[in-house]
């Protein structure tokens, strides 16, 4: 298993080679996911029935997990090995999943989605209200354990994440709806509100593993631009994926008024067209402005016609080799590799 990844990907070379199963990739650090599964449900466990329904409800509603097991591969890569690490690392990893749980909770309620993974989401099952409260409390049982962590650097470097993830949050709600929203202000919202947990998820295992200033830095690096590949493929699997294999539907984004990479670029191609464009930007300005599906078929064409989903993964190929060149920090190990299939993960996914 090992052998296969260390020869799965090279550093910088994101888009060659074979890509591992993300089952491959969890299996090195299986050990760990089976004690931050543990320590996910365990954490949660509430007086209030209401709270242990909805926190089970999505927690349980399945997911890649990939936040946890980005902070146990970056503690094991920077030598996390005894028991007192792995485990500081063990429940980094839940309160990082904690985190990522709290903001879909609320992010369901702004977006006012119904379905999630398939299922239907924790909002539509048990109301606003309990759903924002509930994303509370997991907010808060997350401090709880980095509290327990007792590192001054975590608890920094944790509370500049939730803070940042919440001005994306703010960024995204006044790009929602605006067909003006440029890429620059798009890639804003993505480093803030997806890349900043990656990226202090991998710099806190660094902290945790006893690992020098430099490679701290090297995998806060490495989160960062994992979390913006796996962001900017995400966006682009919204206009091209299969929704019964995803649990979402197609044009999701373009429902909630969301102007993604693949959308922005298709309408910016069809400014620059002039005269014989204009009726392709009219109608991808009002899907935004109207966050409308009617037109989904005549939407898709323009970003197919655009090159926009081939010029979304062109940039999200770009930022996994930075990804894996952040690796060189490292020493060879298994761990690492773990990493950087990772990041040929985060890029090659069709969910």
């Amino acid at each position: 298993m090992n052998s296969v990844l260390r020869t799965a990907v090279a550093p910088g070379a994101a888009s060659g080679g074979t890509t591992p199963s993300l089952e491959a990739i969890r299996a090195i650090v299986a050990d760990d996911l089976v004690a931050v599964d543990t320590a996910v449900r365990s954490g949660l466990k509430s007086i209030v029935p209401l709270v242990d329904q909805i926190a089970e409800h999505i927690i349980g509603g399945g997911g890649k997990r990939l936040r946890p097991l980005l902070v146990v591969m970056a503690g094991r890569a920077c030598g996390a090995n005894d028991a007192a690490r792995r485990d500081a690392c063990v429940r980094a990893a839940a309160f990082i999943e904690y985190i990522h749980t709290a903001t879909l909770l609320h992010d369901d309620v702004v977006d006012k989605s119904s379905m999630r993974r398939g299922r239907f989401t924790a909002n539509e099952m048990f109301g606003n209200q309990a759903s924002v409260l509930v994303g509370d409390f997991v907010y808060s049982r997350a401090f709880q354990m980095m509290a327990a962590v007792r590192s001054p650097r975590v608890i920094e470097i944790m509370a500049d994440a939730t803070n940042i993830i919440a001005e994306g949050e703010v960024l995204q709600l006044a790009n929602a709806h605006d067909a003006g929203t440029t890429e620059e202000r798009y890639l804003q919202v993505i480093q803030r509100k997806t890349a900043q947990l990656f990226q202090a998820g991998a710099e806190v295992a660094a902290v945790l593993a006893g690992a020098s200033e430099a490679q701290q830095h090297a995998l806060a690096e490495y989160g960062q631009h994992l979390g913006i590949a796996y962001q900017l493929v995400d966006d682009a699997l919204d206009y091209q994926s299969d929704p019964a294999t995803r649990g979402k539907n197609l044009g999701d984004d373009l429902a909630e008024g969301k102007p993604t990479l693949p959308l922005i670029h298709a309408l910016r191609e069809a400014d620059a067209a002039g005269k014989s464009g204009q009726r392709t930007a009219g109608l991808i300005r009002d899907a935004i402005a109207n966050g409308s599906r009617d037109n989904l078929p005549a939407v898709l064409a323009a970003i197919e016609s655009s090159g926009g989903l081939q010029y979304t993964a062109r940039l999200a190929a770009i930022e996994a080799d930075q990804a894996l060149a952040a690796l060189a920090a490292l020493p060879a190990t298994p761990f690492r590799d773990g990493l950087a299939a990772l990041a040929r993960f985060a890029i090659e996914r069709r969910t």
